[in-house]
């Protein structure tokens, strides 16, 4: 049994409390992850380790203890394996993202999802369907971006020869030396840990704040990155129904609603959103974003919105998009700056301030 944890400084519920992402709620096959006080909750027993919840996560707040996304696809790349399958290498194959199987197939040739044990799978039901939901959209990007790689679902049914009890606990008492005692220890403690019956709630506390607040894209974005400056670009940009696209998007701002709040950049989890020391614009990078939602969740005046297409140029030549240019005056009160719409050249919260003070000295 593989057990699960979340790290909530990066889950992106924990950057707001409008958040409605639920991905992993969703996709959890034995339905053990809710959401307790905005944060995903879970029973570490029952967890089967199937890793799916690892692989939707926008931010990759989820991790398996036996199984690293990241390390398996540079091990796997350097190998001359070509099948993924839940009986070799892969607790599941729900556990790799679309970039991570576009990603793989760039480098591979012959990439093949094994699907033959998924019929009799008793946790197929939600994972099978993201899997084929997966490599669909990844051979999708693939033939957009004028590759001639594809993923392929082949049912296989590898099987793996069984390794038996006696030699499962020889190897364990053959490698419990001195010099990895304490790691056997840590893993000792970790599987009591998982096995407790209790569902495992997760805060965030004020000593978490410096990591609520640090960016950054997550690795299967760099790795995708990294495969596509190993392919040839295209013959031509295509420009793509941007529904077909999970993992990112472009987006396009509503200038007459937007009230420069800079709520969206300030919570945006890897600076897709962007503006500048002055807050006198907003910017977006389209392959920065992991379409999380975030910013659409927090904006109240509801201002952003999803393009209906997407550029497969920003996946070659990345470009950063003005959404908005707000007007910058320095306020007369505190000198700051700040987003000028006509009046006296006051920032907002000066004018509060001299509305409260004008209603304490009895002023109408």
């Amino acid at each position: 049994m593989s057990g699960l944890s979340l790290d909530p400084t990066k889950c992106v519920r924990a950057l707001a409390k409008f958040s409605e992402c639920t991905h992993c709620v969703e996709i959890c096959p034995v339905d053990i992850i809710s959401v307790d006080n905005h944060l995903p909750a879970f029973n570490m027993s029952q967890c089967v380790g199937c890793g799916g919840c690892v692989s939707v996560c926008p931010t990759e707040s989820f991790a398996l203890d036996d199984f690293n996304q990241t390390n398996f696809f540079f091990e796997f790349v350097q190998s001359e394996e070509t099948l993924l399958s839940c009986k070799k290498n892969v607790p599941c194959i729900a556990a790799l993202s679309v970039e991570h199987l576009s990603s793989l197939a760039i480098l591979k040739d012959d990439l093949v999802c094994d699907v033959g044990h998924c019929d009799g799978c008793e946790i197929a039901s939600k994972l099978k369907p993201q899997i084929d939901s997966n490599i669909e959209e990844a051979n999708f990007v693939l033939e957009a971006i004028e590759s001639s790689k594809r993923v392929k679902a082949e049912a296989v049914a590898y099987e793996n020869e069984d390794i038996s009890e006696g030699e499962d606990r020889r190897g364990f008492f053959r490698n419990l030396t001195i010099k990895n005692a304490a790691k056997t220890k840590q893993e000792f403690d970790r599987r009591v840990e998982v096995e407790t019956d209790e569902e495992l709630r997760h805060e965030v506390f004020t000593e978490d704040i410096a990591k609520l607040k640090e960016k950054g894209i997550p690795d299967k974005r760099k790795i995708f990155f990294t495969a596509l400056k190993r392919t040839p670009k295209p013959s031509q940009y295509h420009i793509i129904d941007a529904n077909e696209l999970s993992f990112t998007s472009m987006k396009s701002l509503n200038e007459e609603t937007c009230t420069a709040c800079q709520m969206c950049y300030r919570i945006c989890p890897t600076e897709a959103l962007t503006s500048d020391m002055k807050n006198s614009k907003i910017d977006f990078d389209p392959f920065l974003c992991v379409k999380c939602h975030l910013c659409h969740d927090v904006c109240e005046p509801d201002s952003l919105s999803l393009a209906k297409t997407f550029d497969i140029k920003q996946f070659f030549e990345p470009e950063v998009k003005r959404l908005v240019s707000f007007n910058i005056r320095r306020c007369h009160e505190c000198d700051n700056y700040f987003t000028y719409r006509g009046g006296d050249v006051i920032c907002h919260r000066c004018q509060l301030e001299e509305e409260e003070a004008k209603e304490l000295w009895g002023i109408q």
